[in-house]
């Protein structure tokens, strides 16, 4: 039984393309030196599937920024506004990417949003009715001569065209029918020139098939497919699925003429079940996703096993691959970095490299089962140490229906706090973070090396956030934050006071472009070993005379951007979550701290991709879960929350049903699409929509944060509108965090 990957994390082990890149954005490197880079990381992948056995390795998994960039490249789509500054290709690309401010132009950057229900982002492509569609790229040709140069025949893997067409952003009258034909006729030449270059196999990643999908859409896909298909020639097509399951579609793309067709069988609830009952045609490959390509955890070889036995019975022994269920860029490159782990706990864990030999272990196991081996498996995971904590389970049991409830309700509490604080309209805040600068993250890093004492690290902190809170003062905010120097990760600062947490040293994931997260790993039952924030956020209280938000991380995305057990359900988890945070929410209340900000970035994450499993199997227990955090406090502590990147226009009453004071979104890279749901939906909670991307470089001018928030104000009250960046700053330089902020300030007081 054969073995594949469809994909593998390409930031390099100690995330060499983020350091290379970010010199290149200097200036530091060239273009060359930056290539040299790139090109050493794809050799050390190719290297490390070949040499672990793997049969199907793919080329053109790699990118400087996003794969969806990538194929809007590939086929020339390229908005005007790049192209005019007149830059060579990667600058463009990169333009396209983080935006330009420079001699050449002034251009922001392109949507990004949440790559299905992962924590990676992709850059949303946009295609107006005058794009010239054609394949221009030569990249997937240029990445298999690369990989068959070093001796690794490779598939080459591309975003599949009914994907990519439902990813675009339509600027003009042309909509997603207009351009199947057109994009199907430019697939056929890429398949063309990969099967000149000498190519077998080509991969089509269609994961927007596991949505729910209408008949127009099966008819779309059909007819690219036929068309792409038909002119295949002597090259294998595979299309590639994940996420779910594409029970919408079935039939349909098992009658149609791959040559392998790959299905996740860790996240398709259906997948066995359609396998099963339909049947698997006997002509084509079926590439089984039975190892879990977003977690970290040693596979289970026995109910790995028996999916495969049951595959096996409904499709065929010979023409099963043993694949991961997604791409490996969602997970860390290697257990081997990491030096403080106890091999009590490693021995759990399979990251992208150790994943590898879990495949083959699993084919051979298929076909001839080692007993040895499958009984030390199985002893591995009954052997969790520390795992359980029968108070915290209790806790859990003992939640009352009357817990989830905050009380009085909204409106009441709007004008006890509208008196309470005395805010001018159009209130100025931040999302939480300030710059973290080289000094910052030294500080950090010296105090857990030793180097200082703790009094020396506190010290150097407080002066930090008493100069945070003056510049935010000279600036003139009116509601003001601590500026999180104390903290490294959002989601990380909070699990290192939580029981029942790992942490690694080096098991950075790709969240976009060259911004690298550390998601801890959630090993055992959640409670709170200590009060988390309150001393930072009342000595920041103590500095000023306005107040200071306290600055909290909601128990859903500390969940989501953690690697969650398996053991039990990923609610009970949360929940488990949700008390150790509704204790610190409080501790900071009972400390002076009257606004609560409790950021869920990650609430839309593990939202089901179909509509109709959002609330009984998420939304019923995640919102829930947020009030769980705030129904203690009193009427005049306003809550705040936080929400990036990602598409919430669907989900507005869901979020107002959060029944939060305030709520904080991204809105600027989506041209303030989400205004129009707010207005249609009645949403009640105050809102400040981003007027500003920070996660780009470029340092937006008054008239433009002013035009932004006119727009919000034709959807929005006056007096539920907030002024805020899009998220937090901790990414940022000081010089064109202060200058934006500034431009921020001088808006909101021109709307005044």
């Amino acid at each position: 039984m054969k073995t594949s990957v469809i994909g593998y994390p390409r930031i390099g082990k100690d995330r060499e393309l983020k350091f290379a890149s970010e010199k290149y954005f200097k200036g530091e490197i060239t273009e060359s030196e930056l290539n040299e880079t790139a090109a050493a990381i794809r050799a050390d992948n190719l290297k490390a599937q070949k040499d672990a056995g793997i049969d199907f390795i793919s080329s053109n998994d790699f990118s400087f920024y996003d794969n969806v960039l990538d194929t809007a490249v590939l086929f020339n789509i390229i908005p005007a506004r790049y192209t005019e500054l007149g830059l060579p290709s990667l600058d463009t690309y990169f333009a396209m990417a983080r935006g330009y401010q420079g001699d050449k132009g002034n251009v922001k950057a392109l949507a990004m949003k949440k790559w299905f229900n992962t924590n990676y982002h992709y850059l949303v492509p946009e295609i107006s009715d005058d794009t010239e569609v054609k394949l221009t790229g030569t990249k997937p040709v240029d990445e298999y001569k690369e990989a068959s140069a070093l001796g690794v025949n490779t598939k080459v893997a591309v975003t599949g065209p009914f994907t990519f067409l439902k990813l675009l952003r339509y600027t003009g009258s042309k909509t997603i029918a207009d351009y199947a034909p057109v994009f199907a006729a430019e697939y056929v030449k890429l398949i063309n020139a990969v099967a000149k270059a000498g190519a077998e196999w080509i991969e089509f990643d269609e994961p927007y098939l596991v949505h729910d999908l209408s008949a127009e859409d099966n008819k779309i896909f059909k007819d690219i497919y036929n068309t792409i298909l038909g002119s295949k020639g002597s090259v294998k097509v595979l299309l590639q699925t994940y996420f779910g399951d594409i029970r919408d579609i079935y039939s349909e793309v098992t009658a149609l003429a791959f040559d392998g067709i790959g299905l996740d069988f860790i996240e398709g609830k259906k997948t066995l079940e359609l396998v099963k009952s339909n049947g698997f045609p006997a002509d084509k490959l079926l590439f089984a996703g039975v190892v879990n390509g977003k977690n970290i955890w040693k596979n289970n070889y026995e109910k790995t096993l028996g999916i495969i036995d049951e595959i096996k019975a409904a499709a065929g022994e010979d023409n099963i691959v043993v694949n991961t269920s997604c791409s490996l860029l969602h997970v860390p490159y290697t257990l081997a970095s990491e030096t403080k782990l106890t091999d009590e706990y490693k021995k759990h864990f399979a990251f992208a490299e150790e994943k590898l030999p879990e495949l083959v272990q699993i084919a051979s196991l298929a076909v001839n089962k080692d007993e040895a081996v499958l009984e030390a498996n199985r002893k591995l995971h009954e052997s969790r140490v520390n795992a359980y904590d029968a108070k915290v389970q209790e806790r859990v049991k003992n939640i009352k229906d009357s817990d989830y409830t905050r009380l009085p309700e909204f409106a009441e509490r709007e004008k006890i706090q509208k008196a309470r604080f005395n805010l001018p309209l159009f209130p100025t805040t931040t999302i939480g973070s300030f710059p973290q600068t080289a000094d910052v993250r030294k500080n950090r890093q010296d105090f857990r090396k030793g180097n200082i004492s703790e009094e020396e690290y506190v010290n150097f902190n407080k002066n930090k956030i008493a100069e945070c809170i003056k510049l935010q003062e000279e600036i003139g905010l009116d509601v003001l934050v601590h500026g999180e120097f104390e903290r490294n990760d959002m989601v990380e600062y909070f699990g290192e006071h939580l029981e029942g947490y790992l942490f690694t040293e080096k098991a950075w994931v790709q969240s976009y472009g060259t911004r690298c997260v550390k998601p801890p790993f959630i090993w055992g039952d959640v409670s709170r070993k200590e009060a988390i924030t309150v001393k930072w956020s009342a000595f920041a209280k103590s500095c000023t005379d306005k107040e200071v938000k306290g600055m909290l991380t909601g128990p859903v995305t500390i969940l989501n951007w953690s690697f969650h057990r398996e053991d039990i359900s990923i609610k009970e988890s949360t929940l488990q979550i949700a008390l150790a945070i509704r204790d610190e929410v409080l501790d900071l209340e009972a400390n002076g701290i009257n606004i609560i900000q409790i950021d869920e970035a990650a609430l839309r994450e593990k939202l089901p991709l179909r509509k109709s499993d959002w609330y009984s199997e998420y939304l019923d227990w995640a919102i829930p879960a947020f009030r769980l955090v705030t129904s203690g406090v009193k009427p005049e502590t306003q809550i705040h929350t936080h929400m990036c990147y990602s598409e919430f226009t669907d989900i507005i009453p869901a979020i107002d049903a959060m029944d939060a004071d305030v709520i904080t979104f991204e809105a600027s890279r989506s041209d303030l699409l989400i205004l129009d749901s707010l207005k249609e939906n009645n949403f009640k909670t105050e809102v400040g929509p981003g007027v500003y991307d920070i996660h780009s470089p470029r340092v937006p001018s008054v008239d433009e944060i002013v035009t932004a928030l006119t727009k919000m104000r034709a959807k929005i009250d006056d007096s539920k509108l907030w002024v805020n960046p899009d998220c937090g700053l901790k990414t940022r330089g000081n010089e064109e965090t202060v200058k934006s902020l500034k431009n921020l300030v001088e808006a909101a007081k021109k709307l005044r």
